[in-house]
Order: C-alpha cells, then structure tokens, then sequence
C-alpha cells in the first residue's frame, strides 16, 4: 500500500518565519518560549542561538590578562585555602571596605556579603558558561549589591556581561596568601563554638598543607602522607615550555635536587603546571634556592630554538604521557 503523504500548503511566507527587526537589546527568555523579537520561532532557534554559542564556548584561559594570571590557576585548582583582596577598577562602592577573593567559601556559596559590607568571592565553584571569568564577574557585581550578612547563589551569566578583565585594577598586585585553615570564613574565628566551629575542624582537617615558595612566581609546595611535591604553574607556551623541559629531562637537570622527580604536568585553563615529587623530608623553605636554580635553567632552555635530539624527543613523548588535563 501507498504511504500516505502529508498534505503540501504552499503559498508565501509569512513575516513571522524569520527574525524581525526591533528597537533596543532582545530580552533573555526561556529557551521554547517564543522568541520576543515576534519571529514566532522559539527563542533557542532565533535570538537565544547566539547566547546560548556564548554561553557554552570554552575561553581556554579565563585569567589571561589579568595580574597574577598563574596564581588564579593554581587557587582555582590547586590550593585549598588562601584569599587574596582584589582592587576594583573604579573603586569600591559605598558601604563595600573590601573584596576578597577566597579559594572556597563554606557552603560552597559563590559569594558571600559580610555583616559589615565585605565582599568574599569564592573561586572553586562550579560554572554556569564556558568562560570562568564572565561568571565571576557576574558573581561579583551581585555580591557588591547584596544585603549585607547574606551569601550570594549561583546565577544565569549574561552572555555580554563584564569579564574580571573589565572589572578589576590591571595595575593592581596579585598577592594570595596561603592560610592553614579556613578560619577566613568566618570574623573572629577564634571565638567561634558549637557548629561553626565544628565546620571549621572538618574543613581544616580535610586542606592538604600548602604553601607558596617566595622566590619564583606561583609555584606551590604541598604536604601528602607519602611525600611531598611542588606545582609550579607557568605562563610560557605550552610546546616550547615542554620542549625545554624535554632538553633539562634529558640532560638529567630536570629535578630540584637529590631524591627529587619531574614527574609530569597538569593542564588547566590553558597553562602547563609541571610537577615534581619531593622526599617527605623537604620542606617548603628547602625548596626555595633549588627552583630559582631551576628557573635559570629552565630560561637557557627556553632560548633554544635548535630541533631536538631523538634523547629530548623521547624525554618530551614521556613528558606528554604524564600530562593530565584538569578542566
């Protein structure tokens, strides 16, 4: 038997089968409503389409731009505890003494409002788009008008919303400070009781001990049951920086010194952090003359721009496959 077919209506189209033409911005919607441009489509297959391409677009390196671009790598992904206060471009609202950007906040809360108008803005959260930066913009501008003693909840990202870029000082340091704990919570830790403080004992007891070594930029030393290591994010291009580190491996001028390892590197938010394991013995402070001697090492390396030998090109391929990416 014949398939029926669905019976054809032809004719011209009407006005509605494609986008119209209004004064001012379209409105964000839900994404089957109807698109308010009076289109008649449903807002995803007309306007959202542009939103919802920038909402979901991965930007490979969120902090690029702003100072202190490895140190937001590395307390986004690899320090438990530590605040830095952040300096806005045009200054601090009324009502608002600060704002610091805090590792994580309790409760995982992306932001928090203190009593006396403080801002802590918290790092290691989960994102609503593909660009880190845009959301924590986001975060911050509701932060800065929240009512004081309140957190502030995640949030749909404006897709032409502000970046950090645009918000804070370009001119203004970076300085994290490690903490031991998450005493930073919450004002006048030290007196705290009852639940808060019982927060406070799982939280510490769970941060891995971390600190930042003074001599090279945002490198990392960290305490674990069997041994120690250092993170050490660096801002150099990815294949020439393994390229170098290719020729010291080879050279056997790749570890900080006896009973240390290069052991591989991390990818995250488009920069290498290449990692070394350390004796359990080897505190932070012994860890500070042996990576500046490595940091003079590695910039002879770096200046080389001769084709690498089949030793370096072995060194590199074991390097690549000890490369774990974390985002």
């Amino acid at each position: 038997m014949a398939k029926k077919r669905r019976p054809q209506t032809k004719g011209p189209q009407t006005k509605a089968s494609s986008p119209q033409a209004v004064d001012g911005p379209i409105p964000v919607v839900g994404a089957r409503e109807s698109c308010p441009c009076g289109s008649g489509r449903r807002y995803k297959a007309c306007h959202g389409r542009a939103a919802v391409q920038a909402a979901t677009e991965l930007v490979q390196r969120p902090f690029e731009g702003l100072p202190g671009e490895a140190d937001w790598v590395a307390l986004r992904e690899l320090v438990p505890a530590a605040t830095v206060e952040l300096t806005l471009k045009d200054g601090l609202p009324e009502g608002v003494p600060s704002v610091t950007l805090a590792t994580v906040l309790p409760m995982a809360w992306p932001a928090l409002r203190r009593d006396n108008g403080a801002v802590l803005l918290g790092l290691q959260n989960d994102t609503a788009s593909g660009d880190l930066s845009r959301d924590l913009a986001d975060t911050l501008r509701r932060a800065l008008e929240a009512a004081p003693g309140t957190p502030v909840t995640a949030g749909r990202t404006d897709a032409d919303g502000p970046r950090l870029q645009d918000l804070l000082d370009p001119k203004a340091p970076f300085e994290p400070e490690v903490h031991t704990g998450f005493e930073f919570w919450v004002e006048n830790a030290e007196n705290a009781t009852g639940e808060v403080a019982a927060s406070l004992d799982r939280a510490n007891a769970a941060a891995i001990p971390t600190a930042r070594l003074s001599g090279v930029e945002a490198a990392y030393w960290c305490e674990t049951p069997e041994k120690n290591h250092l993170r050490w994010v660096m801002t150099h291009p990815e294949e020439q920086l393994l390229d170098a580190l290719a020729r010291l491996h080879a050279a056997g001028t790749s570890s900080l010194g006896e009973g240390t390892r290069l052991v591989g590197s991390f990818r995250a938010h488009g920069l290498t952090v290449p990692v070394w394991d350390l004796p359990s013995d080897m505190r932070a402070e012994d860890t500070e003359k042996p990576a500046a001697a490595f940091a003079e090492r590695l910039a002879t390396a770096l200046a080389d721009a001769s084709p690498l030998t089949p030793d370096e090109r072995r060194a590199r391929s074991g390097l690549t496959s000890r490369q774990i990416t974390l985002n």
